[in-house]
């Protein structure tokens, strides 16, 4: 008997791990600014502050911004998920069982990946409304006034995540989920728990910190959070002839920074 998985299946398998975690595995990577191929344990992710604009005099010299630059520097961790698979079970699965195991490799890495960004985006000081409440209408409107104030651009690229009480709770609301008020292209019903409101894309998520019976939950910028990459999600399959077993080893190198901390803010929710 062979001691060695078939070249094509290893390469079909690790196909179908990279595909699992970039369709399911991870929410919040396409919604924060990415930085991949990083080299090294380190990166910085670049902050400009605002400009201010001025008049000249004929033939005077041009006004200079005097823009201010700064970086924040995000540290890259290694992280793996593994799986034993038995010599003798691999006789008895079939192409759905490889997937299964395929998905459970990515999704971790997935959820991993997603807890990287969540736990950047808690250290935001920004915090709207009390925690003695669910997600209200009220405390919405103070969230989308605290970004405005902080001149957040309006510009499509806004993200806002919620745990599934929370969405329950803005279901509840017409401005949410009315077509009479968002048209109906835009009803929370068509199987996806993502929509577009205020000029954000709301995503229900499973994975916000609660703490208390108090879940929090955030309204951001795509540019306010940098994510970095040292190595994609990667598949490696080895032969241990001692457990008669292959070892399926999942592993990437990723890390999550806050770039602009009034990019970001903070919805406590009380969740009974």
């Amino acid at each position: 008997m062979s001691t060695s998985i078939d070249q094509a299946f290893v390469k079909q398998f690790e196909r179908e791990v990279h595909a699992a975690y970039q369709r399911l595995g991870s929410k919040l990577r396409p919604t924060v600014r990415t930085k991949t191929n990083v080299r090294g344990s380190t990166t910085v992710f670049q902050k400009v502050g605002k400009g201010t604009a001025a008049t000249k005099a004929r033939h005077g010299m041009v006004p200079v911004m005097s823009v201010e630059f700064t970086n924040v520097e995000a540290a890259l961790v290694d992280y793996y998920a593994g799986e034993w698979v038995d010599r003798l079970d691999e006789l008895k699965t079939n192409i759905d069982e490889r997937q299964v195991l395929a998905n459970a490799g990515a999704y971790a890495l997935g959820r991993k990946t997603d807890e990287l960004i969540i736990a950047a985006l808690s250290q935001s000081p920004h915090v709207v409304g009390s925690p003695s409440t669910g997600l209200t209408k009220e405390k919405v409107l103070a969230a989308f006034e605290l970004l405005g104030a902080h001149d957040v651009p309006d510009d499509g690229q806004r993200f806002a995540i919620v745990g599934r009480k929370q969405w329950s709770e803005l279901l509840t609301l017409p401005e949410f989920a009315s077509a009479e008020f968002v048209g109906e292209d835009q009803l929370p019903w068509r199987g996806s728990q993502a929509k577009t409101w205020l000029g954000t894309m709301w995503i229900a998520h499973s994975g916000l910190p609660i703490q208390g019976g108090v879940r929090t939950c955030f309204w951001y910028h795509r540019s306010a959070v940098g994510h970095a990459v040292g190595q994609e999600v990667v598949t490696d399959i080895t032969w241990h002839g001692d457990r008669a077993a292959h070892f399926v080893a999942n592993s990437m190198s990723q890390g999550a920074v806050l770039i602009d901390e009034n990019g970001v803010v903070k919805m406590p929710c009380l969740e009974a």
